[in-house]
């Protein structure tokens, strides 16, 4: 299950200013900053089954330091105040999204593999088409707070419908919970939404990517 909590923010140096502030230099940083530029490719069939389903299919080409394509398959939960919660499986792909290779690479330690099942119930890998697409850069530093593991995800860039008529920002700080407790995933929340000015956001960018690609 991924948890984790998104804030919004008005624009980039908003939120990179949280990266270089007090606030944040108190945390443990494990690790970071490590920036990659991400391209997002959402997968569906024509009628749309996965998403009348509750599911998401992603295949994201990732350029930085290493360089791969990954596959995403998120399903169920919700959100709620920012508080993101959904099963969530990540395979390294070869090329296109295949469903079989995707199964067959998932990890079997994690989210229960039979609800892939679900996901893809009579569906074939060649139904799979472009919803919707997307690209941001992503700068990832890996912190203590509290007990936890957390990751935390500043992400930038712009949301462009299919003419390019209309657009939105990504200003996007999230925070996933990768060990530990969620209490103090909470915690760092308000200390964060405290200090910044900032909002929690309840959609995702997939979400916002594919409501805006219907506008044109």
């Amino acid at each position: 299950m991924e948890t984790e909590l998104k804030l919004s923010f008005k624009n980039t140096e908003s939120l990179m200013d949280v990266a270089s502030s007090d606030l944040f230099s108190e945390i443990s940083v494990i690790s970071g900053p490590k920036t990659m530029m991400l391209e997002n490719y959402y997968l569906d069939t024509a009628d749309m089954k996965i998403l009348h389903r509750h599911g998401s299919v992603r295949k994201r080409i990732v350029k930085g330091e290493e360089s791969y394509i990954e596959g995403t398959v998120k399903y169920g939960g919700g959100s709620s105040s920012g508080l993101h919660r959904r099963f969530e499986w990540n395979v390294r792909l070869n090329g296109d999204f295949s469903i079989e290779e995707f199964k067959k690479g998932a990890p079997s330690d994690g989210d229960p593999l039979e609800l892939l099942d679900e996901v893809f119930e009579n569906i074939e890998s060649s139904d799979l088409k472009p919803l919707c697409f997307n690209s941001f850069q992503r700068t990832i530093y890996k912190i203590g707070f509290g007990g936890s593991l957390i990751e935390a995800c500043f992400d930038s860039g712009v949301i462009y419908n299919s003419d390019k008529s209309a657009s939105e920002d990504i200003c996007e700080l999230e925070l996933e919970l990768l060990s530990g407790s969620e209490d103090d995933l909470m915690a760092l929340s308000e200390r964060v939404k405290g200090s910044f000015d900032c909002l929690p956001l309840d959609k995702s960018k997939f979400q916002r990517t594919l409501e805006l690609a219907k506008r044109g």
